[in-house]
């Protein structure tokens, strides 16, 4: 069967999802068709992340995530209210452990204002009044505009507007082969299109290869473990997290209070076998495993940052690795393990740079007059959303295609 479309986007995630409003907002009269491999939408990372809305003051301030985080964090709090959309303004603090992390917490202190984002560095007297199960080593930070939703039900809002709006949604339909310019195999349609939009997440890199783009860079994926508290007590009321270590992607295990007041632990950062490895070897591909392992040890080999991660996140497939990761944040509290299950995971589309054998903080963009490839939207691309994609959609349609887009 035969499809034609202006827009076509792979993958109805929320960067997916958001470009499709962008594009409606730029040109509302197009027809635009998104595809996807599920039977759903936002069933991997957009669905299955803890559903935080970052504030915006880890990033580089020369960075993509820098730029739209905070007005990502404003815009989706304000959808939320606007469509009834349960959130927590629980805010979040972070806390330090020793004089090192105290270095790294005034650091991010420093990309928080020049970010603007409301930030404020507190002692411990002050954190108590806060939240009163925290403690850190002689300061902390208060970000009061941190925020958590749940992910399906803005994923779901979003189609529904979309819908409503006449975007076409094709579930259960992979993308199979480019077959020549401007023209698509995904499932049983050959969709010719004006623009194609890769935003596919975990085989962003792939279809990307398709079209001549990520020639530097590969997907590695990595598991994120979470435990649940089925206790009857909650003990916490903010999110609370360590310092990261901001060489790295990743944020450190921390406790996170969901919209239903419930409590998460994680999550965990564990380099994965095969692209969907969610549950023991369910889904196997063979390719896939022979591949990350090359880059695995690529990594392991080259990398002295990425080898000590590695042996730092291996021990949490213990659930008491993980509790006694999370206990360090807090103080009176017993975390006990019969109190804890493991909840569903999520795994992490992290970009490699094949070159430079590093992990890619910031979020990337390749394209060109006939497609664009988002190869790196990981946290915080959720909160992002909306204004990354306003931001793709000028510059690489409204505005023409002006090269390769990555900001460190």
């Amino acid at each position: 069967m035969k499809v034609f479309t202006d827009f076509l986007i792979i993958g109805s995630g929320i960067v997916g999802l958001a470009i499709s409003k962008a594009l409606l907002e730029n040109f509302p009269r197009s027809k635009i068709v998104v595809i996807d491999k599920e039977s759903s939408y936002g069933v991997h990372a957009s669905g299955r992340n803890s559903g935080v809305l970052h504030a915006g003051f880890y990033y580089h301030p020369d960075s993509l995530k820098a730029r739209f985080t905070r007005q990502g964090n404003q815009e989706l709090r304000a959808y939320c209210e606007e469509r009834g959309l349960r959130i927590n303004k629980c805010g979040k603090v972070v806390i330090a452990r020793s004089e090192d992390e105290l270095k790294t917490l005034h650091e991010l202190k420093r990309r928080g204002d020049i970010n603007g984002v409301e930030l404020y560095l507190i002692d411990e007297q002050e954190l108590k009044k806060i939240e009163s199960s925290a403690i850190t080593y002689k300061q902390a930070l208060w970000s009061p505009n941190t925020a958590v939703v749940n992910p399906l039900e803005i994923l779901k809002s979003f189609v529904e507007d979309l819908k409503n709006a006449g975007v076409n949604f094709y579930y259960n339909t992979p993308y199979g082969a480019r077959l020549k310019k401007n023209k698509v195999l995904a499932g049983g349609y050959e969709i010719e299109y004006g623009m194609l939009i890769n935003c596919a997440g975990l085989y962003a890199d792939k279809i990307a290869k398709d079209f001549g783009f990520s020639q530097n860079y590969v997907l590695v994926p990595f598991k994120g473990l979470y435990l649940e508290y089925t206790g009857n007590i909650p003990f916490i009321t903010r999110n609370i997290y360590p310092v990261p270590n901001i060489r790295n992607p990743f944020l450190g295990v921390h406790f996170t209070v969901k919209v239903d007041n419930t409590i998460k632990i994680g999550p965990t950062a564990t380099p994965c076998l095969w692209r969907e490895n969610y549950d023991g070897f369910r889904g196997f591909n063979l390719g896939e495993f022979l591949e990350i392992a090359t880059w695995i040890s690529k990594l392991f080999v080259k990398n002295s940052l990425f080898r000590s991660t590695a042996f730092q996140e291996v021990k949490k497939y213990l659930k008491s690795s993980l509790l006694n990761d999370a206990s360090k944040l807090t103080q009176g509290i017993e975390l006990k393990p019969e109190e804890w299950s493991w909840a569903q995971p999520g795994i992490r589309a992290q970009l490699v740079d094949t070159k430079k054998l590093q992990l890619v903080q910031d979020f990337v963009v390749e394209g060109d007059r006939e497609s664009i490839h988002i190869l790196n939207a990981v946290s915080p691309a959720f909160t992002a959303s909306l204004p990354f994609a306003r931001y793709v959609v000028k510059n690489y349609i409204n505005g023409g295609f002006h090269g390769q887009t990555q900001e460190n």
